[in-house]
């Protein structure tokens, strides 16, 4: 297996057209070996346990799936575009590097944004000097639904955008500032959709630990962020 551009590549023909998986037939259905119970095989635990037995389609097809959102939510980590497109392809090699002790005791992406999150968090902290003043933009479109957040329904006026500007402005500095756990909890909860119990298993949290987390994050945004209110 080779990651290269024509599978990791952000301006591949084939990622942004990837070809239709083929699904898995019915004598290839993933097993949970933590219980036994037999997963949807089209999922995507059924699908990685059977890159763990040699599937190189199926792992291209968890690629292609998840590496758009993987760049967005590295580049709210790294806040670099190019460093965040080199962790993604390195998060994929270490997923099929890691491909054979995988277990479907949790969801996919769990696994797949706990291995996204250690790698931001080791490179952040090898740059952490390096740091230059960060460009960050979390009021960029979702990737999914190509809406922005905090937009009324009217055109606003010249007025209203240089307040919108400077919220969002704040907002990205804000975030920024937050201690790291309480910084990543906050990406993943509002901008990956992320559930407590999904983002307490990436930063091995109970859920109860993983709500006074995000309670404490955005108790400090909403303090910080008053004047804007």
């Amino acid at each position: 297996m080779v990651l290269d551009n024509s599978v990791l590549g952000t301006g591949s023909a084939e990622l942004l057209n990837p070809p239709p998986f083929a699904g898995p037939d019915s004598t290839s259905a993933g097993v949970n070996p933590a219980g036994g119970v037999d997963l949807d095989p089209a999922s995507d635990a059924a699908i990685m346990l059977r890159v763990a037995r040699g599937d190189e389609a199926g792992f291209n097809y968890l690629v292609q799936k998840y590496h758009r959102a993987m760049i967005h939510f590295l580049f709210r980590m790294v806040r670099n575009q190019a460093i965040a497109e080199e962790m993604a392809q390195e998060v994929f090699l270490r997923v099929y590097r890691s491909r054979e002790s995988y277990r479907a005791e949790a969801k996919f992406t769990t696994w797949l944004y706990r291995i996204a999150t250690n790698l931001a968090v080791n490179q952040a902290r090898d740059t952490k000097h390096e740091r230059s003043a960060p460009t960050v933009y979390l009021d960029a479109p979702d990737p999914e639904s190509g809406t922005m957040p905090d937009v009324a329904d009217d055109e606003p006026n010249v007025e209203q955008r240089l307040m919108r500007e400077e919220r969002m402005a704040a907002i990205r500095t804000h975030v920024m500032e937050l201690p790291e756990r309480q910084r990543m909890a906050v990406l993943m909860h509002k901008y990956q959709g992320m559930d407590y119990r999904e983002i307490g298993q990436v930063l091995k949290l109970s859920e109860s630990a993983t709500k006074s987390l995000l309670f404490r994050a955005y108790q400090t945004l909403r303090d910080k962020l008053k004047d804007f209110v």
